[in-house]
């Protein structure tokens, strides 16, 4: 039994540390690519005696094609990855007929960096084609090539890009089961962990609760991401076949019966989380009776979740479950009512996982949604499992692009972000040239590389801040690896080959997790490279740290005086655009609730709802930095927290919308709903320090649409209601008391209200 758990956590730990191997399926194969491209180039080498450089191109080509590329629709990516071919052999061309042209190289240099960063307005393709103009170009300055080795030179571009599209288009294309499958088991890994945080939570003495409440909103935060992926991947089999046609066979339905398993299951864990972090946040303690039910319980959901476990073990804990909480669940004397609501969530994720344990991607027709638990909590959003990501982890493109790297986004006057940060770019770029080459007329290139990077995938100056000093210290890391990989090697050119391979590996793996990480292994590859081409030296990589904060520093320059847009204007776009898309919802869920057809899909608006509050989530990072000028960390993680519960509710209220059908409530409901808009757009103004209305509980509206509903005789649709107008009493909650919190509200209007962690 002890041997079974061990491997089961030790399982449920490798699943959940690389949902669905995302990271790890890009990293071999962009590594695999850089070794094909470079045996193939190295073939050739030998025949026509060639230097090393083509042998370089590919490889490095290589690399970056595969890092490029952001496509999760397979057709979508060869496409792209096959368009890349032509800006990188143009760019190469150019650049190594510029070699001997110092300042026109350094002109053309500016002009397609400056493109680089403007096409991003055109989503993944147009990032992907601008790094494919941008990186030949600065290839073919960093290795001096000459015009002599031009043509063998587009052989390796093409063979380079050639190997990345074979090998990630065909050879190791991602099949969607195993995909699947591979998520599956990630999901169940991340909700296995966070079931163990909310443990330790309730385990934890008063003193050490405020670090549990972290650990359990950073597993939340990892279940939900998880979540997404999976969504995303059954959102896209819900569509019908890979060319986008119907499935005859009643795929669709299958498709979407899944996504619903796996989407209760997620909300009931977060339903048990928010319950749990409103019971120990609560200023009376904890009955220990209560504690010991509801520890017993949570301890054997966790067991239960553990990935590896024997399937024939799973109904038999889940059972010990819910017998360990029925007591407290059952009681009627309303004592406990906070630790009965935790009771209530440990159940209901007992009841979800029943469903979700049977499922391992392969038999979907084995999921039964009519055996989804209906407990008197109500049902919940139809939104996290939806929602589009890319191969990455990151937003899928037509989403992400516009949101993230602002294809649609306007700075102040009207100015899209791809046109800003290319202005930016620009001039970080040519001043990066100017001052690169006093500081080395040779290495001056490094300066302009670290400027175009650190307006990649950024949306403010604080990004550009962020992103600054995280490869500054990343490259200063690299310098000393790669000076001892290099030494290590040197004289060895196999093992040098092997050594960068193995560094481009853990770049590629890493670069999703730290730009830091990142930065430190691609300067170790540089380190090893330079080793290649004879031209290792320690001045030459303390240059390269020089270069680099040469690069940082005009880069944040450019960011800072050039049409600057500061990160709390950037994060009070995404609040604009989230607070509208709650309050679109809210209203459609109502029109929903009273019989009526919402002005727009609400599934989609729950879809956009969830995007909006990632994109707020990565637009606050930057206020979030642990750097030590920076003020008001706290009050954002705040503000994050309020609008995560929000949001939270507001998608369990449209989910629950689909099963309610109430003309009859529209007096009392319609009136309480348009306060609680009213409060959350007075609350959005107030955070955005723009004149705003008045902000007061809808506490006696709310309470006379509960006492209609509170009338119903049918006690199933009387629950159901009951359960709808409690969602929209936490909304209100919320809403008032961080409102209250801000000193927007007298604190005598403020009704008893839940924490706001949620």
């Amino acid at each position: 039994m002890r041997r079974h758990g061990a491997l089961a956590e030790l399982r449920t730990t490798l699943g959940g540390a690389d949902p669905g191997l995302v990271r790890l399926r890009l990293a071999g194969i962009g590594t695999a690519s850089m070794m094909l491209a470079a045996a193939i180039t190295s073939a050739i080498r030998w025949v026509t005696g060639q230097p090393v450089t083509v042998v370089l191109m590919a490889a490095m080509l290589a690399m970056i094609s595969n890092f490029a590329v952001n496509e999760s629709d397979l057709p979508r990516l060869r496409v792209t990855t096959l368009l890349m071919l032509g800006p990188a052999l143009f760019s190469l061309t150019a650049g190594a007929l510029l070699t001997s042209y110092h300042v026109i190289a350094d002109v053309v240099l500016v002009a397609i960096t400056t493109v680089a960063i403007y096409i991003r307005r055109f989503g993944a393709r147009g990032s992907a084609l601008g790094m494919a103009a941008f990186q030949p170009f600065f290839l073919a300055q960093y290795l001096h090539v000459i015009v002599e080795q031009l043509p063998w030179l587009l052989v390796a571009a093409t063979i380079g890009i050639g190997s990345t599209l074979l090998l990630r288009g065909w050879a190791l294309a991602e099949r969607p089961q195993r995909t699947r499958e591979r998520l599956i088991r990630a999901f169940r890994a991340r909700l296995h962990v966070l079931v163990e945080a909310v443990a330790d939570m309730l385990r934890a003495a008063p003193h050490a609760v405020e670090g549990k409440l972290y650990a359990v909103e950073r597993q939340r935060a990892r279940l939900n991401e998880t979540a997404l992926l999976l969504g995303e991947n059954l959102e896209r089999s819900a569509t019908g076949q890979p060319d986008g046609s119907p499935d005859p066979d009643g795929g669709d339905r299958t498709e979407q019966e899944l996504l619903l398993a796996f989407l209760d299951a997620e909300l009931a864990a977060e339903r048990l989380a928010v319950a749990a972090e409103q019971l120990v946040r609560h200023e009376s303690r904890v009955d220990e009776d209560n504690r010991r039910a509801l520890l017993a319980g949570v301890d054997r959901l966790a067991a239960a979740s553990a990935i590896g476990i024997p399937p024939a073990m799973a109904p038999t804990l889940l059972e010990e479950v819910k017998r360990a909480v029925w007591a407290l669940a059952t009681e009627t004397d309303g004592q406990s009512d906070r630790a009965q609501r935790v009771a209530f969530a440990v159940i209901r994720l007992a009841d979800a996982l029943a469903i979700v344990q049977g499922i391992d991607g392969t038999t979907p027709t084995q999921v039964n949604t009519a055996a989804r638990p209906r407990m008197d909590q109500p049902g919940d959003g139809r939104v996290a499992l939806t929602g589009s990501t890319g191969p990455d982890g990151s937003a899928d493109s037509d989403t992400d692009d516009k949101a993230a790297t602002g294809a649609g986004a306007d700075a102040a006057g009207g100015m899209a972000l791809s046109t800003r940060q290319a202005l930016q770019v620009g001039i970080a770029a040519s001043l990066a040239i100017v001052i690169g080459e006093l500081v080395s007329p040779a290495r001056w290139y490094w300066a302009v590389l670290t400027a175009f990077i650190v307006f990649v995938n950024t949306t403010s100056r604080g990004d550009v801040l962020s992103r600054g000093w995280q490869r500054l210290v990343g490259t200063i890391v690299g310098v000393l690896a790669g000076m001892g990989l290099a030494i290590l090697v040197s004289g060895h050119e196999l093992a040098a080959l092997l050594v960068l391979f193995g560094c481009a590996f853990l770049a590629l793996y890493l670069a999703r997790i730290s730009q830091t990480l990142f930065a430190l292994w691609i300067t170790a590859v540089l380190a090893v490279l330079y080793g290649l081409i004879g031209q290792f030296s320690v001045e030459t990589l303390i240059l390269r740290i020089e270069e680099t904060a040469v690069g940082v520093a005009m880069g944040m320059l450019a960011a800072y005086l050039v049409v600057p847009k500061r990160t709390r204007e950037a994060f009070g776009e995404a609040l604009d655009q989230m607070v509208d898309t709650a309050d679109a919802v809210l209203a459609g869920s109502v029109e929903r609730i009273l019989g009526r057809e919402p002005a727009y899909p609400l599934g989609q608006l729950t879809r956009d709802l969830h995007q909006e509050l990632r994109t707020l989530r990565e637009r606050g990072k930057p206020l979030d930095n642990p750097l030590p000028w920076r003020r008001g960390r706290s009050s954002y993680q705040r503000m994050l927290r309020m609008l995560t519960g929000v949001e939270y509710y507001v998608r369990r209220l449209a989910r629950l919308a689909d099963d309610i059908r109430e003309p009859g409530w529209a007096p009392t409901l319609q009136p309480a709903a348009a306060h609680v808009r009213a409060n959350l757009n007075a609350l959005r103004q107030m955070l955005q320090h723009r004149p705003s209305g008045q902000i007061a509980s809808a506490e006696d509206l709310i309470d006379a649409a509960e006492a209609y509903a509170a009338r119903i005789s049918d006690p199933d649709r009387r629950l159901t209601l009951l359960n709808a107008i409690r969602l929209l009493r936490r909304i209100d909650q919320v809403v008032v008391k961080f409102a209250t919190d801000l000193g927007g509200v007298e604190a005598a209007t403020q009704p008893e209200s839940l924490p706001t962690s949620a």
